[in-house]
């Protein structure tokens, strides 16, 4: 049974970076869409970003420019590259593999000075 484990979240000033991992048991992650969620308080799931198979990513219009989604199919790995941290990112971050069930359980990070 695949699993996703998130980490690399924590407490950010506004402006600052912060990279999160996801990393997959399972040889599927392969060929497999990669997803980031984030989750603020009071609110809805929503897709932050994602990266096909063949590398192809795509944004959400409020990270556009700020985070950057990677992978490493070796090590079974994607990453979100945050940058200019703003307190409105603030929110739970979800990895997700596209079409399927299979969430990591979260890593929280806060903007905040």
């Amino acid at each position: 049974q695949v699993q996703l484990v998130e980490s690399g979240g924590g407490l950010v000033q506004p402006g600052g970076s912060r990279r999160l991992s996801c990393a997959a048991s399972g040889s599927i992650f392969r060929g497999a869409t990669m997803e980031w969620y984030l989750q603020a308080p009071g609110k809805q799931r929503e897709l932050v970003a994602s990266i096909k198979r063949s590398y192809t990513t795509s944004y959400t219009d409020s990270v556009k420019g700020r985070f950057t989604i990677s992978r490493d199919n070796v090590g079974n790995t994607v990453y979100l590259q945050m940058n200019n941290l703003k307190p409105e990112d603030t929110a739970v971050y979800y990895c997700h593999m596209q079409y399927t069930n299979i969430w990591g359980q979260g890593t929280q990070v806060t903007v905040s000075s």
